[in-house]
């Protein structure tokens, strides 16, 4: 049985540089072998993670110790002064890393946004894996090139990221009128939750899990829903996420994904040959919440492999 005193979250706030404050929460014996570290997806939060957070914790054999926390906007963290870019993320990443997992092997975890933020740790500071990352899973994740408005890509998906940029631009610009537009479309009606359903699930994900990604989604701000999706067009750490190499990397993937579309995770998989590869065919971008059984089990592997003395 797990002890009350780690069966609840403990929150806490990591502050930044710039004035953000990260809200964190965390689960689990903080003399745990291995520290968790998740990352939460665009326009969503860190309880996105908590299916996986329930499953690890409760591994009697193998004790964890979670954080997840909402990423700078979201959730209960404010926005702080800095530019918005996935480098940005991953310094938000390793504060919370050093503020919360100060010793032992840390596992990290990714969805969508969160994932790219762990690739930019990569790139910027390989040293840390192999030594203070023991592990990654990236679900949904992308190198860069999200961005399908630029030339080089087919007419309809270059028509489509422009219509992609032409209303993140409208909707930065009104973000005040949207937000309160959205007031009166919340996320319990059937029409709100049908069009999250077909844009970020497969058509058998579990009704409860597309409302809460629903309510995680209409808690965003407009304006920050706008912000973060340049972020996405403007990632690109293509050929320097070597690094990953030096650990267990596990890669998820749904095969009806509109968002990050498989030739991206697949891509990841040619620049890291050692990883794991797992496509989900009927489960869509929200593999958190769609397939949380899958994700859990990835991430309790990779703790059982960075527990292991040497």
């Amino acid at each position: 049985m797990i002890p009350l005193r780690h069966a609840a979250d403990r929150t806490a706030c990591v502050p930044t540089p710039d004035g953000a404050r990260l809200r964190v929460h965390l689960r689990g014996p903080e003399d745990a072998p291995v520290t968790v570290v998740l990352a939460h997806g665009w326009a969503q939060g860190s309880d996105t993670w908590r299916p996986q957070v329930a499953r690890l914790v409760a591994a009697e054999d193998a004790p964890v110790r979670t954080v997840r926390w909402d990423q700078r906007g979201h959730g209960g963290s404010t926005l702080g002064s800095r530019p918005l870019r996935t480098g940005l993320l991953a310094e938000d990443l390793l504060r919370v890393v050093d503020a919360c997992a100060p010793r032992g092997p840390v596992v990290l975890g990714g969805h969508a946004l969160g994932g790219m933020a762990v690739l930019a740790l990569a790139a910027a500071r390989p040293e840390l894996f192999g030594t203070r990352i023991a592990g990654v899973l990236l679900a949904s994740a992308s190198a860069g090139g999200l961005d399908t408005a630029r030339p080089g890509f087919p007419l309809v998906q270059r028509v489509r990221g422009a219509g992609w940029r032409a209303a993140m631009r409208l909707l930065a610009t009104a973000a005040g009128p949207v937000d309160r537009v959205r007031e009166l479309v919340p996320p319990h009606l059937a029409a709100h939750r049908a069009v999250v359903r077909r844009a970020v699930f497969g058509p058998v994900a579990d009704p409860l899990r597309v409302r809460e990604c629903a309510e995680l989604l209409h808690a965003t701000p407009t304006r920050v829903v706008a912000d973060f999706h340049r972020v996405l067009m403007r990632h690109d750490v293509t050929g320097r996420i070597g690094a990953l190499a030096a650990v267990p990397a596990v890669l998820l993937a749904g095969g009806r994904d509109r968002l990050v579309p498989l030739r991206h995770v697949r891509a990841l998989a040619r620049a890291l040959p050692d990883a794991e590869l797992r496509v989900l065919p009927a489960c869509g971008h929200m593999l958190p919440l769609e397939a949380p059984r899958e994700v859990g089990d990835a991430l309790a592997a990779l703790c059982r492999t960075a527990a292991r003395p040497g």
